[in-house]
């Protein structure tokens, strides 16, 4: 066994793949860089940056594969392949690019010299060239110079072509590349680990799966063509990475952790074997049960997929007959209790450990029930803590639920508010009352509430064309209304009755919440005293944004509840800055909030940030889908509020970001 240490050029590199030189073995992940991080990879070859190393395992073995996520690449390579351990996201971008890719439109400023992926604006500005033109081998050069020079008249001929030239000259640039020879699978899947461990940040995920792909030769397919069969029945999100989750959990009996793939690598096949066709009978136990009482005819409604996973092992190592209703509603009781409460908002490994124990116990519906402290109170939904929720919480998937049971239809239309997995179409909801009939008195956090939101489709929201209630109610049956919960006095239709609207609103929501928990709650919990099903009843964090073009701007944080009220900042561009560190390199970082540096940190498969009385927690997909929020809704700078630095110095209480205003 030995390492060679070469290098080679793009231009050399990219024909490899084209020819299937190159390849992927199965423990790699999937490409997942996004238009600016491509961009900003050209930007760095084209400067002269360092643009890192390569390793590939050369091998006379045949391991399993996956597809690289580039298109032409040929099947009969003319030489041996080389297997790509490091450096995917590298290479399967610069082979879109040079290559016009759909998903990879980079294009060239040619006064700036900046790079950005190809949009509108750049479309209709002659200042911008894409970049896979000025590297095809059959564009003039001479033309594409004069058509630059009439719209750059400041640029002399020959900047222009120099800068053209170095745009072609990337082919030339050279990675180095380590290249494993006479090294085995498993140990090359060891050094996988090892360095995606330890540089960009790989999750426990994609470690679990490359551990288990050498464990269990052409686990891959498996999960892929399980998968097929669960997009087919409209549970596209049943995935190859929550199928590897399901697995993991159910052979080490907890969540994922770094430390998963050591012992993964110590799980004989037979353990493997016989956990795989726990998750498949789990999924074909608990799919038709969601089904049957939810009528959750699809995934995507789901705010979580994780909550499935500790079901999927109740059911997949019950006996064989039917599931009693006892046992049922107490699972469909669980999964909208611990989806109310974002169970695994925050340190998702320990409390998943914990449910998946739960659930291989002699009771395991109590067991998973005591863990939520349901034993003490009867779970209620209340008014006020529906007051400020979006369609971020996890209360919008209880009202879809609710709507459901009660028979809504699409306005106007009369077809289903869940469309069928097969018609391609996305769950739609808009607003009762429109944004344009509220005016400037109600602020984007009380005209967006879950209170002011409908199942209905665009087709709907098009025959609304932004009238007022007053206006479009009377053409609608009082009985379709009612089947949305939304209220009917005459006052409440217009802008002034509005508020009165969100509180009738959110009544009637809440009743019709409780209504559905207690349908499902089991006869075993004795009757106890109500109380919030949400641990979070009554608290609010409110989020603005203020930017302006030439700042990152400024986001305002509003917390209140019992006790509580404070307001504090910071910008926005370190907000991101620290946030993205933690997510995508695992690095923890620090952000000042409120005058007070305080820590970003990833702890397990969650991001934390103490922002005033509370320590926010979510997903990175979480954090990155409410800043798109406030993006939408941002406003200008000039706007933003004179605050008085004041850092909290109390205890703080978890929330989940999908919990924010």
């Amino acid at each position: 066994m030995h390492v060679d240490r070469i290098d080679r050029s793009i231009g050399e590199l990219i024909d490899q793949i084209s020819n299937a030189e190159i390849l992927l073995p199965e423990i790699q992940r999937e490409y997942v860089w996004k238009p600016t991080q491509v961009a900003k990879l050209m930007d760095s070859i084209y400067r002269g940056y360092p643009f890192g190393s390569l390793l590939f395992w050369e091998t006379d073995e045949a391991p399993q594969t996956r597809e690289m996520s580039v298109s032409g690449a040929g099947t009969s390579p003319l030489r041996p392949p080389l297997f790509l351990l490091d450096g995917q996201q590298r290479l399967t971008s610069l082979h879109r690019v040079f290559n016009d890719h759909a998903d990879a439109q980079v294009v060239f400023n040619v006064e700036t010299q900046k790079f950005q992926n190809q949009s509108a604006a750049t479309q209709r500005d002659p200042k911008w060239i894409k970049v896979a033109d000025v590297l095809d081998p059959k564009t003039s050069m001479l033309r594409l110079t004069r058509k630059l020079l009439e719209a750059n008249p400041v640029l002399p001929d020959h900047e222009i072509e120099e800068r053209l030239s170095q745009i072609k000259g990337l082919r030339n640039r050279r990675f180095v590349m380590e290249v494993l020879k006479g090294f085995p699978y498993e140990e090359v899947a060891e050094i996988f680990v090892r360095v995606n461990s330890g540089g960009r940040r790989l999750g426990t995920l994609d470690l679990a799966m490359a551990t288990l792909s050498t464990r269990w030769t052409g686990v891959l397919a498996k999960l892929q063509a399980e998968a097929k069969h669960w997009a087919q029945q409209g549970y596209a999100d049943i995935d190859v990475n929550f199928l590897s989750r399901a697995l993991a959990g159910v052979v080490l009996g907890r969540g994922l952790s770094v430390w998963s793939h050591s012992r993964l690598r110590q799980t004989e096949d037979i353990e493997l074997e016989r956990g795989w066709e726990v998750v498949k009978r789990g999924l074909r136990r608990l799919v038709p049960l969601l089904r049957a009482n939810l009528r959750l005819t699809r995934s995507d409604p789901l705010p979580s997929m994780i909550v499935l996973i500790p079901l999927v092992v109740l059911l997949g190592e019950r006996e064989e007959g039917p599931i009693d209703q006892t046992t049922g509603n107490g699972i469909v009781y669980w999964l909208l209790l611990a989806t109310i409460q974002t169970r695994y908002s925050g340190s998702t490994d320990t409390k998943l450990s914990q449910d998946i124990r739960s659930a291989r116990q002699s009771r395991p519906v109590e067991a998973l029930l005591k863990g939520l402290n349901v034993e003490q109170t009867r779970a209620e939904v209340t008014e006020r803590a529906l007051q400020g929720r979006t369609k971020e919480s996890p209360y919008f998937f209880l009202s879809l639920l609710v709507a459901l049971a009660e028979g809504a239809r699409d306005w106007w239309y009369g077809t289903e508010i869940l469309p069928g997995h097969d018609e391609g179409q996305k769950l739609e909801h808009h607003h009762v009352h429109p944004p344009t009939t509220l005016d400037d008195r109600y602020d984007k956090g009380v005209v967006n509430e879950l209170a002011n939101l409908v199942f209905i489709s665009s087709k709907a929201n098009k025959q609304i064309n932004g009238r007022s209630p007053v206006d479009y109610f009377p053409s609608l049956d009082e009985q379709e209304l009612r089947a949305h919960f939304v209220p009917l006095d005459a006052p409440l239709r217009d802008a002034d009755g509005y508020p009165r609207f969100l509180t009738e609103r959110r009544q009637l929501l809440a009743d019709a919440m409780n209504d559905l928990l207690d349908r499902f709650r089991p006869d075993f919990l004795d009757e106890v005293p109500s109380g919030p099903a949400d641990p979070n009843a009554g608290f609010s964090l409110d989020l603005a944004l203020f930017e302006s073009r030439r700042d990152g701007g400024q986001m305002v944080f509003t917390a209140t509840g019992e006790g509580i009220s404070w307001v504090g900042s910071a910008t926005m561009a370190e907000l991101e800055a620290a946030i993205d560190s933690a997510r995508i390199a695992g690095i923890d970082s620090d952000v000042t909030i409120a005058g007070e540096s305080v820590p970003v940190q990833m702890i397990e498969d969650s991001l934390h940030v103490p922002i005033g009385p509370f320590l926010v927690t979510g997903t990175p997909e979480e954090w990155r889908a409410v800043f798109d929020r406030e993006r939408r809704s941002s406003r200008p700078l000039a706007a933003a509020p004179a605050l008085t630095a004041v850092p909290w110095h109390g205890e703080q209480v978890k929330f989940p970001v999908t919990s924010t205003d």
